[in-house]
Formats: structure tokens, sequence, C-alpha cells
């Protein structure tokens, strides 16, 4: 039912009557069974337990960058890609020579180019990177790949954000920025984007010709500012040396009217905390991207130094599965799990979404404060988050099975 404010009193009254009509609409119903189920069908449609997708592209980016095209698998009953938020990422299960995987991957490509039929994602292939060297050997037009549908809470929200973004990205941080970027231009999103991508030398700025075309179509929409740390002489246009400061962000942006939006490696996150601390804004005008395991754990405050390197015994209960696997105390407890050929449950691998969300039986583990995302319930009660979780001692776990 539709109601148009009208003014205080008129609009109590107009309430006042709700009900009884209601009533008077059910009265008058058919009494035939409902076989259409519209909600749950929207819902399906935005939320699929798996998507069945397929690599129609795969576009050169840099050196080290591609970016692959996905398109529905139509030999699976996935017919067309979930919609999302400019920032969502999906989660990509992976067989790798029989370890079952999983790593998040920002969509590159706009909300509004799903619903004409595909996703893009943006790889990096980093050196000895498990999913990222064997998808640059393997992966090509025509491999089948399973995904999540959008997930996460990198994206800009009127009610909650300012209409003027910061957004700091860094190396394949970049990937949710050219998202937003997109569905600003197409005017799907009604905001201005002031971007700051940082790259260690010109040879590494991804979409470096397609964000100045953008900037150039739509100045009143979009500012970018490319900042080269490892570059002595900058040919490019629109390029500085050095790292992203806070005396480099104020020159070019307003930061006491904007929200920013940071995307990129843990180095970057971990340098920008000081910068951004500087400003002093609010946290909820501060958003950051999960940007997966931590690496280097031992070098955090309260990690104990005696466990550095030791191999603990964890025992896991999954589903009927009985199992006693060996976990490092610098890696992640879902790390030891799929070393061990497991298929645990898994999306942000970052502590945040709660998916891989296990029963700590008995054992110790470290958590980082920035990686843990649980409730204080599951806190009370002996619930952890295997992907954000280093063991501390022999562990015994139960842990969920999935689809």
């Amino acid at each position: 039912m539709r109601i148009s404010i009208k003014g205080n009193v008129r609009d109590i009254v107009k309430f006042t009557k709700i009900i009884p009509e209601r009533i008077e609409r059910i009265k008058n119903a058919s009494a035939d069974r409902i076989i259409a189920d519209p909600i749950n069908d929207l819902a399906y449609k935005l939320h699929p337990e798996i998507q069945h997708l397929m690599i129609s592209e795969t576009i050169d980016e840099t050196k080290s960058t591609k970016t692959i095209k996905l398109i529905p698998d139509l030999d699976s009953d996935t017919r067309q890609v979930a919609y999302f938020r400019a920032g969502q990422y999906l989660s990509l299960k992976v067989d790798v020579n029989g370890y079952k995987i999983t790593r998040p991957y920002s969509i590159s490509s706009a909300p509004y180019e799903a619903l004409e039929g595909f996703y893009e994602i943006t790889i990096k292939k980093t050196e000895g990177g498990f999913l990222s060297e064997f998808a640059w050997e393997n992966w090509k037009v025509g491999t089948k790949i399973k995904a999540s549908d959008p997930q996460g809470f990198f994206y800009y929200d009127p009610v909650r954000d300012k209409k003027s973004i910061i957004g700091l990205a860094g190396g394949s941080g970049i990937t949710p920025f050219r998202s937003m970027a997109r569905e600003i231009a197409r005017g799907k999103m009604d905001a201005f984007l002031t971007l700051f991508y940082g790259s260690s030398d010109q040879d590494d700025i991804i979409f470096y010709d397609e964000f100045v075309e953008l900037a150039k179509q739509y100045p009143e929409k979009l500012k970018v500012i490319n900042v080269l740390s490892c570059e002595e002489e900058i040919k490019l246009q629109g390029c500085l040396q050095g790292f992203l400061t806070t005396n480099i962000i104020q020159t070019y942006a307003d930061v006491n009217v904007s929200s920013i939006f940071i995307c990129g490696p843990q180095v970057m996150y971990n340098f920008l905390k000081g910068e951004i601390a500087s400003l002093n804004l609010p946290p909820k005008r501060i958003r950051m991207e999960a940007f997966g395991e931590i690496k280097n754990i031992a070098k955090y405050e309260g990690f104990p130094v005696k466990s550095t390197e030791t191999v603990f015994i964890v025992k896991v209960k999954m589903g009927n599965t009985h199992l006693e696997v060996p976990a490092k105390s610098t890696e992640t407890v879902l790390i030891a799990l799929e070393r061990a050929k497991l298929d645990p449950p898994s999306r942000c691998r970052s502590g945040e979404c709660g998916w891989c969300r296990s029963r700590l039986i008995s054992g110790e583990v470290f958590i980082s404060p920035e990686s843990d995302g649980r409730r204080l319930a599951d806190k009370k009660f002996g619930f952890f988050h295997p992907c954000s979780s280093y063991p501390l001692s022999d562990l015994e776990i139960d842990v969920p099975t999935e689809f």
C-alpha cells in the first residue's frame, strides 16, 4: 500500500485506516494456493548459493596483471550473474592440483554490466601466489569456475557515507574503484570520487588509460592522481612521485567533507594507519577492504615469539570426517585445513564474513584485533574464524561443512 505524506494529523488518521483495509482485503482474497513466489525468486537471483561461471575472455593489463571476463556457464543451472554493489567481491572456489581453496577477488566491472551478463575480475600474479600462479598458467577461455554470490561491505552507501569519496588504492586494490568509477560515470551512483592510486612504477599502473579517459570525460564526477614510489623520472600524465601521505591527500581533496575508502596490500594499510590517524576523522568516515590473511603474523604485537615456526596438531571434526592435521603457528588454521585437502567453508579469508565460523573445543589461538570479526557471543561461547586465527597450542575444532 502506498501512502503519501500529507501532514502529521492527516498521516495519523490515514494509518488508523490501514488495519481495517488489510482485514477487508484478506477476507476478499482468493483461497487458491499461490504458486508464484516472486520474493524468494528474487532472493535466489541476488544471493545464489553458488554461481557456475566460465571464462569468456582474458585481457592483459600490465606485465603482471590480467582481467578475466566471467559469464554464466550455461551447462549448469546458472543463467545470469547475480547483481552486486560496486566494491563487492566474489569468492572463487578452485581445485588446485587436488587442494580445494577459496580466494576473494573484487569485481572490477560495474554493477550495470552484471545486468548485461558478465563480471570482470583482475588478477595480479605474485611470486609464490598459490592461486595466482596456477590461474596464470591454466586459466583460459572456456575454463569453468565456481564462485559465491557477491560479498563484502566495501561499497558506497548514501545513508552512511559522504557524497565525496576519497579512494586510496595500492596495486591490485584499484579493482573495486574501477567498478565504482564506471558506475559513477554511468550515472548509476551519485557521488564524486577523488582517487589516489599508489604503484611502484609506471609499468605497474593498472587501468591507467581507462582512468585518464574517464577523468577527462567526467571531470565533474572523477579525479585521478597516480602516485609512484619507485620512479625518479615520471613520463606519464597525472603522476606524482612518493607515497600516499596526508600531505598529498589534502592537496587534492577536502578530507573534512569526504568518506575515505582504502583498498590495497597489507603493507599499504600499515603505512596508512598512521597517516589517516593524523586526520582525526571519526571511524565511520573510514572504510577499509579486507586484505586476506595477515602476512608476517609473528611481527604483530601480542604474538608470542616463543611460538614462532612451532608446528601443532589440530584434531578436526568436519561432518563425518575426523582427522589430525599439522598446523604452523605462523599460518592460519584455515590454511592448515586446506593443506590437508579438506574443503572447509571460507569466503573473505580476513575474519570479516563469518563464513568459516567454527567451534574451538580446546586449545589456544592468536587473533589480531584488526581481523577479529567475531560477535561477542562467539567470543564468550568458544567460536572462532579459522581464516584469521593462528594456533598457539594443539587444537580440537569442529568445522561446518559447505554445499
